[in-house]
């Protein structure tokens, strides 16, 4: 339960990101800043948060299960994101991202109310990023503002069913729980460095654009910090 109220943080934000972005439609160097920034927070949380517990799981097979379905699942999106063209693709793809969101948000408040309110941080940043670009590529597409906040706002709802699928992790042994949390950690280095990073690079680099990478990571390490 706690997991799937958390996931109105991020779904608030992909909603209030579509929002601005039908009526100030921001310009490449500032979204290739928010996607530097949104990698670097994710990257903070896999790395602090979830490989941690991942190596206390004590479960190598599971590891190596969870991790293989992890790359394949991934592969599979990656796959289909370049098949499937248009907005039906952008949304297809787009909602499998924020239901894996959910799923891997899910497993995080498994491993501990800690790595799930980090982790909330995190998503809540990438899943902002998510609003603007579907905001954007719709908006380019001649969609309505009106329908463009809809429909980002109907996506979102995959969130809380993510975190939902992903809650049960918690009652499961040891060993299954660390499978699961090694899905979580790929899914979360799969976006950092085939999504957002790549497309963070398709803008020419700029000296204080790709400094927001290391001061989203140095912002989640020291909410870690904080929250003790």
């Amino acid at each position: 339960m706690q997991a799937w109220l958390y996931t109105l943080i991020p779904a608030a934000a992909a909603v209030l990101g579509a929002a601005v972005a039908v009526n100030m439609r921001p310009g490449p160097v500032l979204v290739s800043a928010i996607q530097h920034f949104a990698a670097g927070v994710v990257f903070a949380a896999a790395a602090g948060e979830i490989l941690p517990d991942l190596k206390h799981a004590g479960s190598p097979w599971a590891t190596l299960v969870g991790g293989s379905v992890g790359v394949a699942a991934m592969l599979a999106v990656r796959t289909l994101e370049r098949r499937v063209r248009g907005p039906v693709g952008l949304l297809t793809v787009t909602g499998i991202d924020i239901l894996v969101d959910g799923l891997v948000l899910g497993i995080a408040f498994a491993a501990g109310a800690k790595a799930g309110f980090l982790l909330t941080v995190a998503l809540t940043i990438e899943v902002l990023f998510l609003g603007l670009t579907v905001a954007n590529e719709l908006g380019e597409g001649g969609t309505s503002k009106a329908r463009v906040v809809g429909l980002t706002a109907a996506l979102v709802v995959l969130l809380p069913l993510g975190a939902l699928l992903g809650g049960p992790v918690a009652t499961l042994p040891s060993a299954i729980r660390g499978g699961f949390l090694a899905f979580g950690l790929i899914a979360l280095l799969y976006l950092v460095t085939e999504e957002l990073l790549v497309e963070a690079h398709e803008t020419e680099d700029r000296p204080w654009v790709t400094a927001m990478f290391f001061a989203g990571f140095l912002l989640l390490l020291l909410l870690d910090e904080l929250v003790g």
